[in-house]
């Protein structure tokens, strides 16, 4: 059921703190935690604490909560250095568009050049 924790689900498991991650943020609906796969060298993902296949889902569900994981990963950039340089956020919605987990999540990227379109 979606906003119920998913026993098959990485996040979850991390929110439970049934998986270790390096928490840099946390609230009581979010955290945030360093990307063990970074794509950037700065590389922090911003969750929700229920469990919600993707941002657009959580958005029509929880929307209060939507907008704490968008000040979160603001926070998140902030705190990592990246408010002057710029950073960029990601929300992949789908397998098709990347995403590998799914539970919703922002990705917080920074610490080197993007391009647009992303490559």
């Amino acid at each position: 059921m979606a906003g119920e924790p998913q026993a098959d689900c990485l996040f979850c498991k991390i929110v439970a703190g049934n998986i270790p991650a390096t928490v840099v943020r946390e609230t009581d609906t979010t955290v945030a935690f360093r990307d063990i796969n970074p794509q950037a060298p700065t590389h922090v993902l911003v969750i929700p604490k229920a469990h919600y296949p993707d941002a657009a889902s959580l958005a029509a569900a929880e929307p209060g909560t939507a907008a704490e994981v968008l000040a979160e990963a603001g926070r998140v950039a902030v705190d990592e250095g990246l408010a002057e340089r710029g950073y960029r956020l990601v929300f992949n919605t789908g397998a098709g568009a990347g995403q590998v987990v799914f539970h919703a999540h922002a990705h917080v990227l920074g610490g080197r050049g993007f391009e647009w379109p992303p490559g």
